[in-house]
């Protein structure tokens, strides 16, 4: 399914971008891996050399940055062609009390987790709705549709994510550009790791509660979601009965 195409995943020198990264690179597409560090996007190319046997590009890029994010889109475009798949993967989190957290934190969620990802979405649009195709994977969390104590600014974030997913859908299906949108739970990441220190005791207590899945694991269901079109993927057979469930009951 990914043979020859172009993909371009943010966030993706670690965890889940990593996994999804290394999966498509397997199957054969020519792919992009964009982030802030160029060091670990280099050790990222090399793990996925090493793995696969084939290569990836890399380009250091800060999705909160207008600018950067042009330069992106443009280096793929100018040297593999416009990307036929996007996924949004970039994204930080900081837990902690609500009235604790300060109102910078917020502003940094917000910037990263939902204007980031609006920020790639508007520079690829353009070649998309001209060419009439492509894809567009927007990665949420399960925090994106069930309020998490101890997660007030990431929770804020990730909805503003999936609302923007949600017409992005609606306005781009007239143009032949398909959109989903993942909700991962509790990730084996980097990310998951740094987190973990910040969570107040209630929310350590919720989190032990949870299966931690790994990043290959949810990186294969998103990708599967995308062979088959699907809107909303939900890696984990937990997280789809906690959707439904949530769905069905509220809050």
């Amino acid at each position: 399914y990914f043979e020859g195409k172009v993909a371009l995943v943010t966030g993706g020198s670690s965890g889940i971008g990593l996994a999804l990264a290394r999966q498509l690179v397997a199957g054969g597409a020519t792919v992009w891996i964009a982030a802030r560090r160029q060091s670990l996007l280099v050790e990222a190319q090399a793990t996925i050399r090493a793995q696969t046997g084939r290569d990836c590009h890399i380009h250091a890029t800060d999705v909160t940055d207008v600018d950067q994010v042009v330069l992106l889109i443009e280096a793929v475009t100018q040297q593999t062609g416009a990307p036929e798949l996007v996924i949004n993967s970039a994204g930080i989190t900081q837990p902690g009390y609500l009235h604790e957290l300060g109102l910078e934190v917020y502003h940094q969620l917000m910037d990263t987790n939902y204007f980031g990802t609006i920020n790639v979405c508007l520079a690829v649009l353009p070649a998309m709705m001209s060419r009439r195709s492509g894809h567009i994977v927007n990665i949420s969390s399960g925090a994106g549709f069930l309020g998490v104590f101890g997660y007030a600014g990431y929770v804020a974030s990730k909805y503003a994510v999936r609302g923007f997913s949600d017409v992005l859908r609606v306005e781009m299906k007239p143009h032949g550009i398909r959109v989903s949108i993942a909700f991962p739970p509790d990730t084996d990441t980097p990310q998951l790791a740094y987190e973990t220190p910040y969570k107040p005791p209630e929310t350590k207590a919720i989190s032990g509660q949870a299966r931690v899945l790994s990043a290959e694991a949810v990186a294969n269901e998103i990708l599967t979601g995308v062979q088959r079109n699907r809107y909303i993927i939900l890696p984990g057979s937990e997280m789809k009965i906690i959707y439904h469930l949530n769905n069905l009951l509220g809050n």
